[in-house]
Order: C-alpha cells, then sequence, then structure tokens
C-alpha cells in the first residue's frame, strides 16, 4: 500500500478546484454603472469571501427588474456557480444547462462551460465531462475575450491531466501562455504544468518551474496559487529524503492557508505537512496535520489527501507500537485509496470512449472530404472538355446527382434500419441482441483490465395483471416509465438492456457486487416510488436478481444465468426486492414486498 501512495499521481479533483480557483479571479466584462461594478465583484470575492458574495447576490436579486437580459445571465451564472460551490452538483448541473440553452454571449458560455466541466467532474459524469472540454475547444474560434479563451485551454489542461493524458494537457498549458503573459496567468500557466509533471512523474523539486511559478504568483497577489506550488515542492522533497526541508518550506505559509478557508486547500497542504512531520519524526504532530486534513476533506471521502492523511495515521500508529489503532487506520487507508484508483479508472475509461467517439468522426470527415476531392477533380476534367460536349456534361452532372440523391436515401434507409436493430421501439433501449453484442464486449474489456462488474436482471412484479385489467396501453406506458426510473440512476458507461416483455438487464462496468446491490436498490425504490399519471394510475414494483464477475467469471450468458436464479429468489421472497448470487444465491429484502 505504501508503494502506491509514492507513485505521486495528482488527485484529480484538486485538478479541477484549482479550475474552480482560476475561475473565481477572472474579472466579469460587464460594465453598466453599480449594477456591472456589482457583478464585476461577485466575480472576484465568490471563493475567497463566500458569505459576502451571496449578500451580494440577494442584493442582485432585489433588483433583477433593472438588470439588462446580459446582467440577468450573468447573475444566473452565479446562482449555478454558488450550487456547485456547495456540492449539490445535479441541480448546478440542470442550472447550467438551463443557462446555455439560451444566453448567446460567448464568454459567458465559455465561462458556463468550464464550470459545468467542473460540476460534472465531482458528479462522476466524466464521458460528460471529455464532451463538454471537445464542445469547448471547438468554441474556441468565437470567443473574443482573450481571458476566457486563456481559461478554456487552461480548463482542457487540467482535465485531460486528470484522464492521464499528459503530453495533451502540457500542449494545452503552452497554447493557453501564448494569448496572455500576464503575472496571473504566468501564474497559473506553470501551476497547470507542474500539476502535470508532477502526475506524470516527471518533475523534481529542484526543476527551475517552481520558483517561478512562486515569483509570478507572488507578483499576482494570488497566495493559493503560491502555495498550491509549494505543496507539490514538498512532496517531492519529502520523497527525495528531504523532510526537514519539506517541512521548513510549508510550515512557514501554514497560517496563510488556513486564512483562506478553503477546505479543499487546507486538506491537501495539510496532508503534505502530516507526511513532512512523518518523515522528520515529530510523530505526534504528523497525527495533528493528518487528522486536520480528514476534517477538512468533508464529503470527498475519495479524495486522494484524505488517504494520504490515512496512510500517516497508520504509520504513525504503527511506530508508537499502537496495533489496534494501526489496522484501523489502515483499513480507511485501504477504502480510501481503493476509491480514489476505482475514479481513476473511470476517468480513464470514459476518456478512451469519448477519444474513439471523436476518431469515428474523424474518420467520417475524412471519408467525405475524399469524396469531395474526387467530385472537384471531376469538375476540373468537365471544365477542359470541348464545348461540343456540354450536352454530355449536362447529362453527367444529371446521372450524379441522381446517383447522390439515391445514395443519400440508401444511407438515410441504413440508419433508420440500423437504428430499429439496436433498440427497443417501445422503451428506446438497447434490444436483446445488441445488448448481448455491446455487453459482452465490456465484460472482455473489464476482464482484460482485471475490472470488476456486475449484471442486474430485473422483472416487473405482477404484470400480465396490469395487461389484463387496464390493457396493453397502459402496460406499455408503465414499462415507460419504469425504464425511465431506472435510466435516472445510471451513469454513461452503464449498459440498459430490454430482454423481453417486461424483463431487462444492467451490466455495471467498474462495479462491485455490493454496490451493484445497492445502486439496484435505488433503482427498485425508484420504480416502486415513481410518479403515476392521471390516465395509467397504476402503481408497479420489480424484483432484482444481482451477479458479480468476481463470484461468476466474465461470461455474459453465466451472469444471466446466475443473475436469473437470483431474481427468482427476490420473487418467491415475496417480490419488490433484490436478491444477489453467492455460490447459494440468498435473498436480500430491500424494503417492505408488494404483493
Amino acid at each position: 500500500m505504501q508503494s502506491a501512495m509514492n507513485s505521486r499521481p495528482a488527485r484529480f479533483a484538486g485538478r479541477i478546484l484549482a479550475v474552480a480557483f482560476l475561475l473565481f479571479g477572472a474579472p466579469v466584462a460587464i460594465a453598466v454603472e453599480k449594477t456591472g461594478d456589482d457583478l464585476q465583484h461577485a466575480d472576484q470575492i465568490k471563493y475567497t469571501h463566500n458569505d459576502e458574495f451571496q449578500a451580494l447576490l440577494k442584493q442582485l436579486d432585489a433588483r433583477a427588474s433593472d438588470l439588462t437580459s446580459l446582467q440577468r445571465d450573468w447573475l444566473e451564472y452565479f446562482h449555478a456557480w454558488q450550487l456547485g460551490y456547495r456540492g449539490d452538483y445535479q441541480s448546478a448541473l440542470a442550472a447550467f444547462q438551463t443557462l446555455l440553452a439560451h444566453t448567446q454571449d460567448q464568454t459567458l458560455r465559455a465561462r458556463s462551460r468550464i464550470s459545468l466541466i467542473y460540476d460534472q467532474v465531482n458528479a462522476a459524469h466524466f464521458e460528460d465531462a471529455y464532451t463538454t472540454v471537445g464542445d469547448l475547444l471547438d468554441s474556441l474560434p468565437q470567443i473574443a475575450d482573450h481571458n476566457a479563451q486563456f481559461l478554456v485551454l487552461i480548463t482542457a489542461a487540467y482535465v485531460y491531466t486528470g484522464g492521464g493524458q499528459y503530453d495533451l494537457a502540457l500542449k494545452y498549458v503552452d497554447q493557453a501562455l501564448a494569448f496572455d503573459q500576464s503575472a496571473r496567468s504566468t501564474c497559473i500557466g506553470l501551476v497547470t504544468r507542474i500539476e502535470a509533471l508532477y502526475a506524470a512523474n516527471r518533475a523534481h523539486s529542484d526543476d527551475k518551474e517552481f520558483q517561478q511559478g512562486i515569483d509570478a504568483c507572488q507578483r499576482a497577489g494570488d497566495s493559493l496559487y503560491a502555495n498550491n506550488i509549494r505543496r507539490y515542492a514538498a512532496l517531492l522533497l519529502v520523497g527525495e529524503g528531504h523532510g526537514a526541508d519539506a517541512l521548513t518550506l510549508l510550515r512557514a505559509h501554514d497560517a496563510e492557508v488556513v486564512a483562506t478557508h478553503s477546505a479543499t486547500t487546507i486538506s491537501e497542504f495539510h496532508s503534505a505537512l502530516a507526511r513532512s512531520y512523518f518523515a522528520t519524526g515529530d510523530l505526534g504532530a504528523a497525527k495533528v496535520a493528518a487528522l486536520s486534513a480528514i476534517e477538512y476533506a468533508n464529503s470527498q471521502v475519495n479524495a486522494r489527501s484524505v488517504a494520504a492523511a490515512y496512510d500517516v495515521l497508520y504509520q504513525v500508529a504503527k511506530r508508537q507500537g499502537d496495533d489496534k489503532a494501526a489496522l484501523a487506520w489502515h483499513e480507511k487507508f485501504a477504502t480510501t485509496d481503493k476509491g480514489y484508483l476505482n475514479d481513476i479508472s473511470a476517468r480513464a475509461l470514459a476518456y478512451q470512449m469519448v477519444h474513439q467517439q471523436v476518431l469515428d468522426k474523424k474518420r467520417e470527415l475524412d471519408a467525405l472530404a475524399e469524396q469531395n476531392k474526387l467530385l472537384q477533380l471531376q469538375g476540373e476534367i468537365d471544365t477542359k472538355t470541348a464545348q461540343n460536349r456540354l450536352l454530355t456534361i449536362a447529362l453527367l452532372v444529371v446521372g450524379l446527382c441522381a446517383i447522390a440523391l439515391w445514395a443519400y436515401r440508401v444511407k438515410r434507409s441504413q440508419l433508420k434500419f440500423q437504428k430499429l436493430a439496436r433498440r427497443d421501439g417501445l422503451t428506446g433501449i438497447h434490444n436483446r441482441q445488441h445488448f448481448f453484442e455491446t455487453a459482452q464486449d465490456a465484460l472482455r474489456y473489464c476482464a482484460k483490465s482485471s475490472r470488476e462488474a456486475s449484471l442486474l436482471v430485473l422483472d416487473l412484479d405482477h404484470f400480465k395483471e396490469v395487461n389484463d385489467m387496464h390493457g396493453h396501453a397502459a402496460g406499455d406506458a408503465v414499462l415507460k416509465r419504469a425504464v425511465i426510473a431506472c435510466q435516472s440512476r445510471l451513469r454513461s458507461i452503464d449498459l440498459f438492456g430490454r430482454l423481453g416483455g417486461e424483463e431487462f438487464a444492467i451490466l455495471l462496468p467498474d462495479c462491485g457486487e455490493a454496490t451493484a446491490a445497492e445502486r439496484a436498490d435505488e433503482m427498485r425504490a425508484a420504480i416502486a416510488s415513481a410518479r403515476r399519471s392521471e390516465d395509467v394510475d397504476v402503481q408497479v414494483t420489480a424484483s432484482f436478481g444481482v451477479a458479480a464477475t468476481r463470484v461468476c467469471g466474465y461470461n455474459l450468458p453465466t451472469l444471466l444465468a446466475k443473475a436469473d436464479e437470483a431474481l427468482y429468489v427476490a420473487k418467491n421472497a415475496g417480490r419488490n426486492r433484490v436478491a444477489t448470487f453467492h455460490a447459494e444465491p440468498a435473498s436480500r429484502a430491500a424494503s417492505p414486498s408488494a404483493a
């Protein structure tokens, strides 16, 4: 476990927080007398003085009718930002999507997408985050504000660093610094470079970027970034055996970091401080700093700083001969470190999926470009043809148009039939055949990379009675309602298919048996409590069977068979519950049973 702690990959949540840092200081280009000044001031203080920021938003809300349309959009942006700042990521995602649907200001659109990326990552919507980064980079030529252009490129660098694409991240850092070479931008750019180099294990404590970055941040008056650089330098010093130097560097700025009231920054700084104390043999101070790092991390249970702090507490207890405490701290460290590594795997998988989609799109565009080139050459030949062949040329053009129209219609029909062949006509999810194909591919990938996966099989309870008593139209509505309830609890990498009738299957990559059972129970509860319409006032429940690759292996038919066995255990136990397949399946009641 200790070797895992020394690999020094940069924690993605910390990098995304740094995105938030650079947003906090970037001024809003709105200058409409006092309201414009208030909006600009709100943008500057929203992180450093959040209480004052919220009070200012209330004042602006009170005179919202006097604001221009653009000023109201910026006020809407600040409210969405505050939702994400306090951890309500789902509400923040919805608020930013609503804002992006109507605002036309390119600078505000860029800022909203950057904040949206931050919330998508914190909500574990990694595939959506990579897609948004791609959209953001595509919109770069339409953004006139140089500061916003700089932020777009820096955001891309942070996100790709989190996905392990370090060379790509460094390329975006260089492009960002070409837009703006002010002290603040240089500070932000060097912090970004240092994080990418640190994550790629290419950084050394004596690299010139460290002092250059600190100097630039001090010129810009930004202590947060300067201390972030010092934290990375200290971690490198500890790894190089210079614990005393690391301790001296961090202690000189501890009070300055605490004064920022930034919980995540303090947690990461104190985690590094705990490692420095431990390296110098001061076990008491190491324990105090580690406990402080855990306390400030709040709900970020899988934070790298928390895992490092638990590891320090384990090492301290072990050195003090307290075996019971050492075991307890090591268990917490193992759980936290595993959660962090699972997040890393999910981000890498999301990047690969989006990257493959981009490559597929590029191949389609390249094929179209080749077709256009051929048509262009044909046109040049036709232009050089003698005038006495004009009639032939005209006929050729008509023929080409007819062929193009025919090809277009054929392609449209192919796409239509392809969609019909893959999707269930009623619910829109994968049909049985396409689910089997994609699920088996996903299982092969999980097996190759030694990732766990789980399969859920669910069946709507007493569905035949719904059809018999209320008709097939009501039955169809109940099926669609159940699918929507399950989809709201699925990740972008999960696979959902209809096996037939009222039976469905869900493959959950990167999901162990216990987590799969919990998620199945959430879906079961969502189906049971789904809102009924006036036209179809029918309540329905569902039973779930769970099978995991850890027990059943990575063969899809085997997983389906074992999940089916667990499903029948759940039905025999009274329905409206979840059962998990073990060596001998045993049902697990998830809620009061429904008849």
